[in-house]
């Protein structure tokens, strides 16, 4: 992976998110994915929650937001709103084929034990991780140093008219989803399948979790687990028609240096039609 200001200037709240407690999930999901209307818009809810797709923990800060149209270029979020839980946003789908909505971010972190015996960080929380500061804000004789590559996804997928496909172009940096099967042509009762790359290869024995909304209405999560193969192919059947949050996780020990460890976090938002 190759750092560049851009990916190394995070927000506290990017930084933190992949690396605390699962309890809290970061998603962004659309009113609708599917849209025929001439001149289309969609509103969007993103936030950090306990439940899926339930707005009661932090909103997701929208200035981390990206959106690519289907013919290239980007696209401007209009009429932001950011509460108490949550954040929204409308897009005006212009263009005709598939947009990606999505954050990303990445950067280096660090962990070790000082003289006292007191646990340190490096970036500490809410300042930002530039690589060129590391040698200086790291103690080279450090004790249990720790140092990891981190890259954080999170994604949704809106389609005006005909799906296309020119936005899973993948930028090999990260964790990152290329679909087989079209992430807006889901439909209850089939089976989709999926690759996960990491920095542009495979992303082999990464773990994989699907969770449908509306958990505050049911007595167990009833997730979906699985494993990418030998190539990072991975398939999932959707039990039935709904929103569902997709996340993927990888861990190995083909860091850059400084760093010893590589981990990438994905998440996404599909909606699975009836048939």
């Amino acid at each position: 992976m190759k750092f560049t200001l851009s990916t190394l200037l995070l927000t506290s709240l990017a930084l933190t998110l992949p690396f605390t407690s699962q309890a809290h999930r970061a998603w962004i999901v659309p009113a609708a994915t599917v849209l025929s209307a001439e001149d289309p818009w969609v509103t969007f809810d993103a936030a950090v929650s306990n439940d899926i797709f339930h707005a009661d923990h932090a909103p997701y800060r929208l200035n981390m937001v990206e959106v690519l149209a289907p013919q290239g270029g980007e696209v401007k979020l209009q009429n932001e709103s950011t509460g108490k839980y949550r954040s929204t946003f409308d897009l005006q789908l212009s263009q005709q084929g598939t947009y990606k909505v999505f954050s990303a971010s990445s950067g280096l972190r660090a962990r070790w034990v000082d003289a006292e015996g007191k646990r340190q960080g490096w970036p500490k929380r809410g300042q930002q991780a530039d690589v060129n500061d590391f040698a200086t804000a790291v103690p080279k004789d450090a004790k249990d140093l720790s140092v990891s590559q981190g890259s954080r996804r999170i994604e949704t997928f809106v389609t005006a008219g005909s799906p296309t496909t020119e936005v899973f172009a993948p930028t090999n940096q990260g964790l990152e989803l290329v679909p087989v099967t079209h992430p807006n042509d889901l439909f209850a009762g089939e089976t989709a399948q999926f690759k996960l790359l990491i920095d542009g290869e495979a992303a082999v024995a990464a773990k994989v979790m699907v969770l449908a909304g509306g958990m505050r209405y049911r007595n167990s999560q009833d997730e979906i687990e699985t494993t990418t193969d030998d190539q990072g192919l991975f398939t999932i059947s959707w039990p039935k028609a709904g929103m569902y949050w997709l996340s993927a996780s990888y861990k190995d020990n083909k860091a850059n240096a400084p760093a010893t460890e590589r981990t990438g976090s994905y998440t996404a938002s599909f909606e699975v039609l009836p048939q």
